[in-house]
Order: structure tokens, then sequence, then C-alpha cells
């Protein structure tokens, strides 16, 4: 199933005539430094090593959106408005986005798996500390502390695959990475929400705390070091690299689809819970973390997407993604509940498959500083969600629902935009 991503995005890139497109800097680009006389032994990865980058991705966003399912309390117990509320979810966020490229660059410097353990160690920090907040502001300071950590794990994370692994094999840890990022997401919420019901959300963040102890001794144990990575701390060789990744096609395009992509997701998925929270529906933080079980789909969905990516191309498969996510918006307006929870569902798949295809496009055509590579997606996938939760917060606060959900509809129409024009093919010329 992963020869499919594998097979697909070599299509792409012979499409784009290997890479010797004459409007597009990817020729440039020089494969991986290799040690003198010491070839690279991309070995196979072992199940272990699989679940270990899944726990990865699972641990980083464990945390990112869990408050969404409590934003109907903390809103009672803090005084909150809709735009605050918006903005406690889009502090993580925005630390994620601006320490995304830096982090980058300093793990192209220092290295891979200390990044990781040590950022998984720091998020517990914040995460113990929300339980203590005395006020919205506090919450939220608490909240951006945890986004400081974040790119050190995800950014990190894909560098790491990138570098240790080739072929089938980068595809099918991706594919693993995507599926538990998406279970983290899914998780947090439905913990959290559910912990709230048992002991309080104050007391459930201790245990979230412990949770992410939990993930950063076992990646500690499991991870296998760098074998093939070579230190980068020359800060001018970076900012070059910085130079060149800013007018990439790969670069930029994919930057922007995740700006939309996280704009839609973080909106939708944190103002359906005031929605739902309301009249007619009234549904309990335990209610509305279960309607979180709609992103276990993107625990099938993203290895399937393979399928797809075969047969039409990454343009093609993030373009009909993008279609669907735009139909699972609408389907929301619709009363009844069970409406609602397939305009999530549906909703939801469209951007996880546009989420793998994206992350494989850039992992794939990138080659030289993939830390900063990734570091700047991630930056515009955040920003994009930092976005997301205060545009919306203020289309919710005056329109409700309905107005929000025609502000999701004008973001995922600018990203078929995007789609359409910056993954188009280009017609290499002949040397």
């Amino acid at each position: 199933m992963n020869n499919n991503i594998n097979n697909s995005i070599d299509n792409d890139i012979n499409a784009n005539g290997n890479g010797k497109d004459s409007n597009d800097i990817s020729h440039h680009i020089q494969p991986p430094t290799q040690l003198p006389n010491q070839p690279l032994p991309f070995d196979a990865p072992s199940w272990v090593l699989k679940l270990t980058i899944g726990l990865i991705g699972m641990f980083a966003f464990l945390q990112v959106y869990s408050i969404q399912a409590i934003l109907p309390v903390l809103m009672v117990d803090f005084s909150a408005t809709e735009v605050q509320a918006g903005m406690i979810v889009g502090a993580t966020i925005l630390a994620i986005a601006i320490m995304s490229p830096f982090l980058g660059m300093l793990s192209d410097a220092v290295g891979r798996k200390s990044f990781i353990v040590g950022a998984l160690l720091f998020l517990a920090i914040p995460t113990a500390l929300i339980a203590q907040s005395p006020d919205i502001g506090w919450m939220g300071m608490w909240r951006f502390m945890q986004g400081l950590s974040v790119p050190g794990i995800t950014v990190v994370t894909i560098a790491y695959i990138g570098e240790e692994f080739e072929g089938r094999a980068v595809t099918e840890l991706m594919s693993f990475y995507v599926s538990g990022s998406v279970l983290g997401g899914f998780m947090g919420r439905f913990l959290l929400g559910h912990l709230h019901e048992l002991i309080g959300w104050r007391a459930g963040y201790y245990v979230m705390a412990a949770m992410t102890l939990v993930g950063a001794l076992w990646v500690g144990k499991m991870l296998p070091s760098s074998r093939h990575f070579i230190a980068n701390p020359n800060f001018r060789s970076a900012m070059q690299t910085l130079g060149e990744h800013l007018v990439n096609r790969y670069v930029v395009t994919s930057c922007l689809l995740g700006a939309c992509v996280l704009f839609s997701l973080v909106g939708c998925f944190t103002f359906i819970n005031l929605h739902l929270a309301d009249t007619p529906y009234e549904l309990s933080t335990g209610a509305l973390a279960n309607i979180f079980a709609v992103y276990l789909i993107g625990v099938i969905i993203t290895p399937l997407s393979t399928t797809l990516l075969r047969r039409f191309g990454s343009a093609r498969t993030v373009r009909v993604a993008i279609v669907i996510s735009m139909l699972g918006v609408l389907l929301t307006l619709l009363t009844p509940l069970w409406g609602v929870v397939i305009g999530l569902a549906v909703m939801s798949t469209g951007v996880f498959i546009t989420q793998a295809a994206t992350i494989s496009y850039i992992a794939v055509n990138v080659k030289k500083g993939r830390s900063l590579a990734s570091g700047l997606y991630y930056m515009g996938y955040y920003a994009g969600g930092t976005m997301g939760a205060w545009l919306c917060g203020i289309a919710y606060a005056r329109g409700q629902w309905s107005l929000t959900v025609w502000l999701l509809l004008f973001v995922q129409v600018l990203a078929l935009l995007v789609a359409s024009i910056g993954m188009v093919k280009k017609t290499a010329r002949a040397n």
C-alpha cells in the first residue's frame, strides 16, 4: 500500500522533468551528505519503530487541542467570551507557528533524538501548570508554553524519518506518524472531556502531564539514535537554505495549503463545541468528547489515502480532498445531531487526506535542510490555525455557527486555488 504513495510521488517528480524545471530551484538541492566511503544502509523499519513513531505523533498532539472539549466549561468558570475561548486554543498554535522554523534550524545544528525526547519532557511541565491557572490569562500563558515545545517533536521527527530512511520506508513511517498525530488529537479531547466529568478538568490535566512523561521515557528508550545525521551549525549556511526554501515552489505551496487546512480544522472543531453545547443540543463535556470520535476516521483514512495518491497524484488528490472537506462543512448546518456528526466526519476526512498528501509532497521533493523546510511548513500550518481560532471566534460571536461555516468555506476555496495553481505540473526545458 505504501508503494502507492512512493510511486505516485515519483511520477509527480518525473512529470516535472526529473526535478530539472527551469522555473524551479529544486534542481539546485543536493542529496543528503554521506560519510566518506560509508554507504547509507537504509534499513526497513521494525514494528517497534513504527509504534514509536506513531506514539511520538500521538503525544505531540495530545495536548494541543485537548482544551476544545471543555471550552463551554471554561467560559463559565472564567467568564470568558467566544473570542477569548478561541484564543486559549490559539495560544498553543501561535507558539508552534513561531518556534517551528527556529527549532528546525537548531535541530539541523545539534541533532534529532535528544531534541524529540527533551521536547516531550518539557511539554509535561506547562501541561501540569495549567491545572493551577487562576484565570483565563494564566491559562493562555501555560497553553503558549506548551506550544513552544511541540515543534521540537513534530518538525524534528519528520526530519529524522527523512534522514534515516528512504523510499517506501519514508512513506510508511510518515503514515504511522500522521495516524499517531490524528489519534493524539482525538485522545486529548476525548480523555479531557471525560476526565472533567470524573475528576474535574484541573486534575485531568495532571493525568495528561503524567501521560506525556511516560511517552518521553518510551521514546528515549525505543527510538534509535541518528546514524545519518550530519550537523550543520553554520548560521550563514542555514540562512542561505532558508532563502532557497522561501522561493521553492514545493515549500511555498505546502505552507499555504497547510495554513488553509489548519484554519479550517481549528475553526470548525473549536466552535462546533459552543454550537453543540447551546440549544437545541446542550451536550455535556463527555458528550462533546464523544463527538471527537470522528477523528478516528483519520487513523484509517491516512493509510488508505495512498490509493488516491497512486491513481490521481498529489495535486488531484488534494483538490478532491478539499472539495470533500467543503461538503462536510456544509453538512454541519443540518439541524439533527446525526447530520452534524456526519458533516464533521466528512470534513475531517478531507482534511486528513490533504494533510497526508501535503506532508509527503514536501518530504519527498525537498532534500536539503529538511528540518528547516518542515519548520517552515509547520509555521504556515499553525499560523493558519491561529488565524482560524481568532477569526472564527469573531465570526461565531457575530453570527453564530452559520457565519462561521461561511468563513470556513471561503478559506477552503482559497486552499483549492493554491492547490490548483501551486501544485500544477510544469513542462521541463530540454537541456
